[in-house]
């Protein structure tokens, strides 16, 4: 039971952060187009799961880099992730 969780969590983990990545493209994209968006409660969700991804999305898209919201959420989520792995792994 153990090895699985082992093996199955850092593949849940990394498709989380793709998922996060892709719906900040896709909400930028949205955006441009004047399209239907992605509510910033969805958005910000998605970041607690997949910090890493939500990062980079913001970063390479340039959205919502300027909301106080998420200029300081987001680091908050990936800091708390990187305080539950080494938590963790003592």
């Amino acid at each position: 039971m153990t090895e699985t969780v082992y093996f199955l969590f850092p593949i849940i983990y990394a498709v989380l952060n793709a998922v996060s990545y892709a719906l900040y493209g896709i909400d930028k994209f949205k955006a441009r187009k004047d399209k239907w968006r992605i509510s910033e409660n969805s958005l910000l969700i998605v970041s607690l799961f997949g910090p890493i991804g939500s990062l980079l999305g913001m970063q390479q898209f340039r959205h919502k880099t300027q909301k106080p919201m998420f200029k300081f959420l987001v680091p908050a989520f990936l800091g708390i992730h990187l305080l539950l792995v080494l938590w963790m792994n003592l």
